[in-house]
This record gives C-alpha cells, structure tokens and sequence, in this order.
C-alpha cells in the first residue's frame, strides 16, 4: 500500500492538470456566458463531491451511532475533511463566476443560501471533531448533527426549482452539448479520483491515530508512562 500511494498521488497530479487542459484549452467557448463559464466545470463537480463528502458522513455518523465503532467515526470525519475542502472550492469559484455574470461577488439567493447553511452545519461538525476531544460525548453529538444537517443536502438541489433566484439551473446554457457535458463529466471524474485519495489518506491518519491512542492506554495501565 506505501507503494502504491506516491504513485495514486503522481497519477492525480497529472489528472488534474489533464482537465485544466480540458477546460481552459480543449474544450470550445460557451455561446451564452463566454470564458467566465469555463469555471463551471470545477465549481460543479466540486459541489457534487460536497455533496458525496456530507453523504458519507451522514452514513458513517449513522454507522457509529448504531455499533459505536470507532472506525465509523474516523470515515465520517475523513469524509466531512474531504467534502469541506470541495465545499470551500465551490464557494471561491461560485463569486469568481458571479462578479463578471451577476455583477456582484455574492447574493443571497436561495441556491447560494442553502449552500452556505449545509456548508456551516458540516464545518461545525468538523469544529466539535477537531477540537472538542475525543471522548465518546463528543462523538455522539458529532454524529448526530452530521445525521441531521444530511436532509439539509436536498434543499440545494431544489433551491432554483422551488424558489427561484438567480442562479443557473441544472442543464442550462451549452452543456446540452456533446463536448462541453463530456468535458464536464472527465472534470467530475478526475475530481473524484482525487476526493477518494484525500479520503483515504485522512482515514488512514485517524485510523493511525486511533491506533496511537489505544496503545497509550494500555501502556499507562502497564504503568509504562
């Protein structure tokens, strides 16, 4: 697996770069938005794997909360550390888009709205996570607002449909074409291959450090430390 890893890396090194090359390069300009449009084909496969990050941890909180496994516990959180980092990229790219389009870097539209609430609800879990200590209080009130803030997903989804605003709909614009939705579709998978190496290193770490913690524990009923 050590071996396997430098080179998984190398490999999304190069993936990544491949589909800035589709982006920016390969793939023809949008008629209706022109060059600013480009950025759409990072901003919405990042929001997708947001989504797949919050899912994730939705079920492996749920996990935990049934069995009380501690490896549950430690893919939920890899899974929230990862889809927050997507999440983070969808709301930098998102005001980069609107400032040339909408003429203002941010509006409180209700896509943009219920975006930044699951956004909140899931960097909060990570806050409890990270700094709230390890004990198994924490752990289940982690769990259960990861549990709750998952339905929170379904809001984004059918914020223009249901509300209106501002915000493009799904399937609108030039992505009907063949290029421009195929270009769209290798981004996502490109993203995806680098969200499941991110997964994995961050659980292996909280599983290491799970590992750590065990062994400490019983050294110190050893009396070793």
């Amino acid at each position: 697996m050590k071996a396997v890893f430098p080179i998984a890396i190398a490999l999304g090194a190069v993936a990544v770069t491949a589909a800035h090359y589709l982006a920016f390069v390969h793939v023809p300009m949008e008629s209706s938005m022109g060059a600013v449009q480009r950025i759409f084909y990072f901003h919405v496969p990042s929001a997708w794997l947001f989504y797949i990050g919050c899912l994730l941890c939705g079920g492996a909180s749920l996990g935990y909360l049934i069995n009380r496994k501690a490896r549950w516990d430690a893919f939920a959180q890899a899974a929230a550390e990862t889809g927050l980092i997507f999440g983070l990229i969808v709301v930098v790219t998102g005001p980069l888009w609107a400032r040339p389009v909408w003429g203002v870097w941010w509006n409180w539209e209700p896509r943009l709205t219920t975006m930044s609430l699951v956004l909140l609800m899931f960097g909060a879990y990570w806050v409890v996570r990270a700094f709230g200590g390890s004990g198994p209080g924490v752990r289940r009130f982690a769990a259960v607002l990861a549990v709750f803030a998952v339905p929170a997903i379904y809001f984004v989804r059918v914020a223009v449909n249901k509300w209106g605003g501002v915000h493009p709909p799904a399937g609108t614009g030039d992505r009907s074409d063949a290029i421009i939705k195929a270009t769209m579709y290798n981004c996502f998978f490109i993203l995806l291959f680098v969200f499941a190496l991110l997964l994995i290193i961050r659980y292996r770490t909280h599983r290491d450090a799970l590992t750590v913690r065990a062994i400490r524990r019983r050294l110190a009923r050893l009396g070793g430390i």
